[in-house]
């Protein structure tokens, strides 16, 4: 599991680095507050309700995606039994970047777009430059339908670059996250697992 660290410094930090190469929009002092939101799978009547807490650069969370993601959406989500809802967290300035491509496609093609970017994690962080990670994350984008006009918009906007941060860090020091990958199973809350052990857990609160 990947532990959180310097979460005041890391704040400030992010929000003044959305983009590598991009000039940052100014956001006027009057501008009205982004909303932003978790997005979320599944059947708002599902007995089981998952949140996950996740980075798109943690290899542990890519991981747990590699071994779990398929099987629970397959078995679970996809036939009603869980609500699953994913709540990024950012280590670096990469996983915000990653977080906005995939918000700029919506929630339509939010969970696709972070598939790809979990399932290529090692390629895409793998550039030598912050503004060649953002030409693999704009590949990324661009195989998910993106164009780069609205890309380069996406990540040119400072200020839900600057409310998702602020969403996260409310997030997780009310639910008290120290490291990811972290799900919460009907409020009880976990830390990394196997599918045997995640497969357990919902199959306990689904017995209830």
């Amino acid at each position: 599991m990947t532990k959180i660290s310097r979460r005041t410094a890391l704040t400030a930090a992010l929000a003044a680095t959305v983009a590598a190469q991009f000039p940052l929009a100014a956001v006027a002092q009057d501008a009205p507050a982004v909303e932003v939101k978790d997005f979320t799978l599944g059947s708002a009547d599902a007995k089981v309700k998952i949140t996950e807490y996740a980075s798109f650069t943690c290899p542990h969370c890519a991981h747990f995606h590699a071994t779990n993601w398929a099987k629970l959406k397959a078995e679970y989500i996809d036939t009603g039994k869980v609500q699953f809802t994913y709540r990024e967290v950012y280590f670096d300035r990469y996983g915000l970047w990653a977080a906005m491509i995939a918000r700029c496609g919506g929630e339509m093609k939010y969970f696709g777009i972070s598939d790809m970017l979990f399932d290529t994690q090692a390629e895409w962080t793998a550039g030598e430059t912050p503004q060649q990670v953002v030409e693999n994350l704009k590949k990324i984008g661009r195989t998910a339908g993106l164009d780069d006009a609205q890309m380069d918009a996406c990540m040119k906007d400072k200020a839900t670059a600057e409310a998702l941060v602020a969403m996260y860090q409310k997030n997780f020091e009310a639910d008290g996250v120290e490291g990811t990958p972290t799900l919460f199973i009907n409020g009880a809350k976990y830390g990394n697992m196997g599918w045997d052990e995640l497969k357990a857990a919902i199959d306990a609160e689904l017995a209830k």
